[in-house]
Order: C-alpha cells, then sequence, then structure tokens
C-alpha cells in the first residue's frame, strides 16, 4: 500500500491552484474544499466531545484560515492537504476546550457584538474587541456601513439571533454552511477597515 495516492495528489493540486485563483473557480474551490472534508465536524464531536455548533465553528474557522494559507502561499505542500487541515481543526478544537476550562463560571456578554467577536479567529480579535472594550459602538457602526448591502442584512439577522439555516432560507443562499462561510468572510471584511483606517 502505497502512502502517498497519486489520484489525491492531483485533485489535491488542482483545488489549491484554483483557490490561488481570483475568479469565479476560487468561489468553487472554497465550497469544494469545505464539502470535501466536513466529516471533520464528526470527529470533533467524538474526539473531542463538543457540541455540533462548536465543532461546526472550529471547522468553519479552519476553512477560512487553510484558504487564506494557501491564498497567501504559506501552505508548504509538506504534508496532504487533507492532514494539513486536520492539524489547523485539532488545534482549533483544543483552543476551544481551554477556553471553555478556563472561562467556566465567566459572566458573557449578551450583545450582538460579542456574538460577532466569537466567530472571528483568535488574530482578528484584537482591533474589534479594543473597539469594544473602549466602548466605540459608534466607530463599529460606521464600518459596518461601509460593508455591502448583503454583508450588513446577514450581520444584522445573525446579531438578532437567526440562525444560518433561517438566513439561508430568507437571503436565498444555497446551505445553512455557505452562510457560515459568508458570515465569517463578512467579518474578516469588517476587521479589515479597521486595520486599514486606523489612524
Amino acid at each position: 500500500m502505497t502512502f502517498d495516492n497519486p489520484t489525491i495528489i492531483s485533485a489535491d493540486e488542482e483545488l489549491i491552484r484554483s483557490l490561488q485563483q481570483n475568479n469565479a473557480f476560487k468561489r468553487k474551490a472554497e465550497e469544494e474544499l469545505f464539502n470535501r472534508h466536513a466529516y471533520f465536524i464528526k470527529e470533533g464531536m467524538s474526539k473531542y466531545s463538543l457540541p455540533q455548533e462548536e465543532a461546526f465553528d472550529a471547522y468553519s474557522d479552519t476553512i477560512l484560515q487553510s484558504i487564506d494559507n494557501i491564498t497567501r502561499g504559506l501552505f508548504e505542500k509538506r504534508s496532504s492537504l487533507k492532514t494539513y487541515l486536520f492539524r489547523i481543526f485539532s488545534n482549533k478544537c483544543v483552543d476551544l476546550i481551554r477556553k471553555k476550562t478556563t472561562i467556566k463560571g465567566s459572566v458573557h456578554q449578551t450583545s450582538s457584538i460579542s456574538d460577532m467577536l466569537l466567530m472571528i479567529a483568535d488574530s482578528a480579535k484584537t482591533v474589534i474587541q479594543q473597539l469594544v472594550e473602549k466602548t466605540d459602538l459608534d466607530i463599529l457602526k460606521n464600518k459596518m456601513h461601509e460593508l455591502s448591502e448583503s454583508c450588513r442584512q446577514l450581520l444584522a439577522m445573525f446579531a438578532d439571533g437567526y440562525n444560518d439555516k433561517e438566513i439561508a432560507i430568507t437571503m436565498e443562499y444555497k446551505t445553512p454552511e455557505v452562510v457560515k462561510t459568508s458570515r465569517l468572510r463578512c467579518l474578516d471584511k469588517l476587521r479589515q477597515l479597521y486595520i486599514n483606517k486606523k489612524d
């Protein structure tokens, strides 16, 4: 039995090439990558005893991070794409478990801004969190207005308590998974607005 399967390698190479393009193929490749390894979610639930929602979040964050890494040429192909993704996913699951044990018993804010912050990768949180801590909510609202109409509507619905399935139906997205990745992408755009326009 050979360790390197040529079919998997060529499929990985094709997907990586598509992800590095800036056209319609990239969007399809993103969906393909998300769907190809979605079974990781069950792994997160069984191996790390995470609730489905948290395992799903960890997986979505994994896909976003890996797409970003691949786009920026940071994936060095030392392992298969699946192994690379699972390593990131495992780290995110472990991080979730650590946070749970550390934050146990602490009071969580109930504002929609806090809900949004939970969906941003750790490295992206700092800028927005600083603004929230300084109670610069007006700045947050102004930056929200610089997003596209669809991003604003999606984030507003999420902040109002709609789940991904309900948003998919209302905004006519293909699946709740597409809503999830779109929401995370919108939050990343919001983060970029803070970073790029920072005085």
